[in-house]
């Protein structure tokens, strides 16, 4: 210390709230931007998967269209062509073009 200057008065110890305020206001933020909608979309994507029958002419994520002939546990089996069928994992089904009737 530098003779003539005295040391800074200590601050006062605890919480600093408004800052604690301002960090909560940004989680409460970002969770209602982004984490809320995702888990609606993601709730809505597995009620479409679950309503999957055969008949149904579905799109797969890399842009197949197909009608799905069966439903297995884990996967579609899918018909791309007059008599070609492949199998597709049930995460990688986009969307269902045409409902059967």
């Amino acid at each position: 210390m530098i003779l003539g200057q005295t040391a800074a008065p200590a601050s006062p110890g605890g919480i600093p709230w408004p800052m604690l305020m301002f960090y909560g206001l940004i989680m409460a933020a970002m969770y209602f931007l982004m984490i809320a909608p995702q888990r609606k979309k993601q709730k809505e994507l597995e009620k479409m998967l679950a309503s999957i029958s055969s008949g149904d002419e579905v799109i797969t994520t890399g842009g197949i269209y197909g009608t799905i002939t069966n439903v297995k546990d884990d996967r579609f089996v899918v018909r791309v062509g007059e008599n070609q069928k492949i199998e597709v994992g049930k995460g990688f089904i986009q969307s269902i073009v045409k409902k059967s009737e």
